[in-house]
């Protein structure tokens, strides 16, 4: 594969008549942890939505291994290795731990391997293990963001892509569930990290991308991002 794993160019998505992507470009890298850093309401969430195939763009491309993805349906790209993990958990609270996770294998490549994702996302979250019988509805906000995560690993996907993962969570729990996005890393999984906590996305991730008003507005390594003077005032209130 020559290039980047996914190349994102000149991506414009609206919503009826309003426009909330303009010309947006980006990449992410084999074996990189990418951060979308920026704030509420202006276009990461939709960015991840238009990679996944769950809204189209009106303009613009998304290459992914070099397979031209604009116009998938999202099952297709989610064959081809691409997971979403969205904002929320969003999961079934009546079925158990396990059987939330084994519905994130119904590819059928990913079926094939369930045992042994399985075993690698109990690895990384042992608490769901204990509790792989129990229903999601007596879960934590912690475990339940595991589960999530969880289930997105069980698709044998290639790209994850995590949307504010840490949302709503308290900050030991948080700390302890962002910990584990190294952990994913080393398993072969590139990832894209979507987080409104600069420090936390920032402490986590490769590069940086700073999304405002559906642009891209600086990008760099993390250190570049965090040392511009811009970022330290707005985001980090650092005079």
């Amino acid at each position: 594969m020559s290039g980047p794993m996914l190349d994102v160019k000149d991506l414009v998505v609206t919503y009826g008549d309003m426009l909330i992507i303009k010309n947006l470009s980006m990449y992410v890298n084999k074996d990189e942890i990418v951060g979308i850093i920026g704030p509420n309401g202006h276009g990461k969430t939709t960015l991840l939505k238009a990679i996944s195939g769950l809204l189209k763009p009106k303009s613009g491309k998304i290459f992914f291994e070099n397979v031209d993805i604009t116009k998938m349906p999202p099952h297709k790209i989610v064959e081809l290795g691409i997971v979403q993990v969205p904002q929320g958990a969003k999961l079934w609270p009546e079925l158990t731990v396990e059987e939330n996770l084994l519905l994130g294998a119904y590819v059928s490549n990913a079926w094939k391997k369930r045992k042994e994702n399985l075993e690698i996302v109990y690895k990384l979250f042992p608490a769901l293990k204990e509790r792989r019988n129990k229903p999601c509805s007596t879960l934590s906000g912690g475990e339940r963001q595991m589960v999530a995560i969880g289930r997105g690993l069980m698709s044998s996907a290639k790209l994850l892509t995590l949307d504010e993962p840490s949302l709503g969570l308290a900050p030991l729990i948080r700390r302890a569930l962002l910990e584990k996005i190294p952990e994913i890393r080393d398993t072969g999984i590139t990832l894209v990290l979507v987080e409104q906590n600069v420090v936390f996305a920032s402490e986590f991730s490769d590069r940086l991308y700073l999304v405002e008003e559906g642009k891209i507005t600086l990008q760099g390594s993390k250190d570049e991002v965090l040392s511009n003077n811009y970022v330290r005032k707005a985001y980090l209130g650092v005079a």
